[in-house]
């Protein structure tokens, strides 16, 4: 039986009105939120990390023989031209968002590069590969920030983080053992008259295509259309996000909602999200290539590759829940990146391969952690649909600019130990840990102050 919402013009109240329940009822609700929604986000996103960084891999595995990446800053390039329109096309995709609903939309961006993934495995030069890379940015444009959108749009504020952790880990730890896979189907090198290389690009191109089939009838809706909540349970939905932060509806967009949403607090959120960023990608585009530099053979050095992502799948999961129970935001984001930063310094200056290995797995748990808090802290302190949808895909923009850095900074001249890349990484966790100082100052000033002006429905700080 359809269950779906349509919400009548003047029929907000009725939505908003919250049915007897009590807290089981809730749960099990939720419940079924987090198994509709988790597990289909987490994939899809996991083929967008692996789509976007499996390059490496090839590289490794003879790419750069056959495509002359190691001359001169191909390699950077092939990398730093998918960050373009990725970056640009951010904010015109989420606000397509509303437009168009997140099945049809998402649905037909996975599909879409999914094929420009397959189409790499017979690209004749490098060229040609930057170009699909530039396809590639384009159609995984919005695709982060349009999935936190619609978690945000789910749950209350002190739910948001686990959540997106959840999506997240699945997403970072699949990744990390793509590794695996992406050997083992190099080792079909020479069948049909392909490379290893190619075969990687080929099958897990196939793999993002045939999910992107599956997600068109899975993908859920914004709350107030969804079709597998029935309406006194979508009433429930509703108003709890309601009773916390009021905005459970959406709002329509105008021009001076727009030009309103870029203030210096998005503009914080965003460098700190950059930041935290460049060293994501500095661990995803490289890490293969760090411990090649670390003496182990090609094969060890795709098969050490995982572990560390699966360290920094439990441990973004144990901060994120400790940072919802606890409702602190930025104290859990500052010890993450410490962490990043100590995790750094030992793959950058340890004076044994296993430290610097050792090193990986704290950087990248440190890392991942703080670019789901980040999310999470800005979506806690931003208010109606409208801003949400343009402020998160301006903060995934600058994750975008970060990839650019990562690409440039771990250079091929500074291979093997990446020392110059390792140092402007630490250099960016320092300011990340200033910038978060200064909103968490300021967020706590205005909660004081709405306290001394007595001010119970007003919005408070997340700090």
């Amino acid at each position: 039986m359809d269950t779906t919402v349509y919400r009548q013009e003047g029929d907000d109240e009725g939505l908003l009105a919250h049915p007897s329940t009590n807290l089981n009822v809730e749960k099990t609700i939720v419940r079924r939120i987090d198994w509709r929604l988790l597990p289909i986000l987490g994939m899809l996103y996991a083929l967008a990390l692996i789509d976007r960084t499996n390059i490496s891999i090839a590289r490794v595995v003879g790419l750069d023989r056959d495509l002359d990446l190691g001359i001169g800053q191909r390699f950077s390039i092939v990398l730093a031209v998918y960050f373009i329109p990725y970056t640009l096309f951010q904010i015109p995709s989420n606000l397509l968002l509303n437009v168009v609903g997140p099945r049809k939309l998402l649905s037909f961006c996975v599909v879409g590069w999914g094929t420009a993934q397959l189409a790499m495995g017979f690209v004749p030069n490098w060229q040609s590969l930057a170009a699909l890379r530039v396809v590639l940015g384009a159609l995984e444009a919005g695709f982060l920030p349009s999935l936190v959108y619609l978690v945000s749009t789910w749950y209350t504020r002190h739910e948001v983080q686990t959540r997106l952790a959840i999506f997240y880990v699945i997403a970072i730890v699949l990744a990390g053992f793509s590794a695996f896979f992406a050997y083992a189907l190099s080792l079909l090198s020479g069948v049909l008259g392909l490379a290893g290389w190619a075969w990687i690009f080929v099958i897990e191109g196939a793999i993002t295509i045939l999910f992107g089939v599956v997600a068109w009838f899975f993908l859920p809706g914004f709350p107030d259309h969804n079709e597998f909540l029935s309406t006194e349970e979508t009433k429930i939905v509703l108003a709890r996000v309601e009773n916390d932060r009021g905005d459970s509806l959406p709002d329509q967009l105008t021009w001076e909602k727009f030009v309103a949403a870029f203030d210096w607090r998005v503009m914080a959120y965003s460098f700190m999200f950059l930041f935290g960023t460049i060293s994501t990608y500095g661990v995803g585009f490289f890490v293969s290539l760090i411990l090649r530099g670390l003496g182990w053979g090609v094969a060890e050095s795709l098969l050490l590759s995982g572990p560390p992502f699966v360290f920094a799948g439990v441990s973004a999961i144990i901060f994120s829940r400790l940072s919802d129970h606890y409702q602190q935001r930025a104290l859990f984001i500052a010890i993450q990146t410490l962490i990043t930063i100590l995790g750094w310094s030992m793959t950058g200056f340890a004076p044994s391969g296993g430290w610097r290995y050792v090193g990986l797995f704290l950087s990248n748990a440190g890392c991942s952690g703080t670019v789901i808090g980040i999310l999470a802290y800005s979506s806690n302190n931003i208010v109606s649909h409208s801003k949400r949808a343009i402020v998160s895909a301006v903060i995934v923009s600058f994750g975008a600019i970060g990839g650019f850095v990562a690409s440039y900074i771990f250079t091929e001249n500074s291979a093997p130990r990446y020392l110059p890349g390792i140092i402007i990484t630490i250099v960016t966790q320092v300011l990340l840990l200033m910038v978060l100082a200064s909103t968490t100052w300021w967020f706590r000033k205005q909660n004081a102050l709405a306290v001394r002006e007595s001010m119970p429905e007003g919005f408070f700080y997340t700090l």
